[in-house]
């Protein structure tokens, strides 16, 4: 008797195909939902269901197109404190929060300085400027512009860099994005860590809606909204002396769906 495997590569040639068979949508197009203000609600899935997940929405929503590329790559180095105040904070279950980064969008051939703000009600504001490039030690523009958003004077040095793949969905009914998010690396020096057995779906709304055709497809699925931080999880695998009691469930969860 014949078991069929559902391999990596055949899982990602289907990812491929299915993305094709959406609707394309332009980053000029995608100004109307940039959603900078926004609720964000995560969902953690091993990546074996993104083909079924994808053919299910693919008559709701359109997929972002640049230079034909559907499924685009995203660099992004992040910063903190020298005692990862950032980390400890968001460990501490502080509830008004920061992460900056600079990220490249690798098909774009675009570079932002960007800073993620989060209040006490769960709301995102999302603030950036355009970079030339990776800044190993911050320029005088980028401390400014860190100032001036966060109205803190902070020493920021490189924590850690991570790559991954994304596919951009936006909701054809309502003012709604989604991001997928998958071979997830973190790289620090010479240490690694890689994460391709799971993808992170982030469902970007300006209030979480219940009804939407994404987190219906996922309750489905048996998946409900996840509490995760690719920042978090990357300090954690990559620094040795980190406290990280909170985010051991996080770390089985992921471990599992990996294996």
């Amino acid at each position: 008797m014949f078991v069929f495997l559902y391999t990596k590569l055949q899982m990602l040639t289907d990812i491929h195909k299915i993305t094709k068979e959406i609707s394309p949508i332009t980053l000029k197009e995608m100004d109307a939902v940039a959603l900078m203000k926004r609720t964000d609600t995560k969902f953690v899935v091993s990546k074996k269901t993104l083909p079924v997940i994808l053919e299910s929405l693919k008559e709701k929503y359109r997929v972002l197109e640049i230079d034909n590329n559907r499924v685009m790559t995203y660099n992004s180095l992040y910063f903190d404190t020298k005692d990862h105040q950032f980390y400890r904070e968001h460990h501490n279950g502080k509830i008004n929060r920061l992460k900056v980064r600079m990220r490249k969008y690798v098909e774009s051939e675009l570079f932002f300085l960007e800073i993620k703000q989060k209040d006490h009600k769960g709301r995102t504001t999302k603030s950036r400027i355009p970079i030339k490039n990776f800044e190993k030690e911050l320029s005088l523009a980028s401390n400014d512009f860190i100032e001036k958003i966060t109205a803190e004077k902070l020493n920021l040095t490189p924590a850690l860099m991570n790559g991954f793949n994304r596919i951009t969905l936006v909701n054809m009914q309502s003012n709604e994005r989604v991001t997928i998010d998958f071979n997830l690396t973190y790289t620090l020096e010479d240490v690694q860590k890689t994460y391709d057995g799971i993808a992170i779906i982030e469902v970007k709304q300006e209030r979480f809606d219940r009804s939407s055709a994404i987190v219906r497809e996922l309750r489905k699925h048996g998946q409900f909204p996840y509490s995760i931080s690719k920042y978090c999880i990357g300090m954690v695998n990559l620094y040795e002396n980190l406290k990280y009691n909170l985010f051991k469930r996080k770390l089985i969860k992921l471990n599992k769906l990996t294996a």
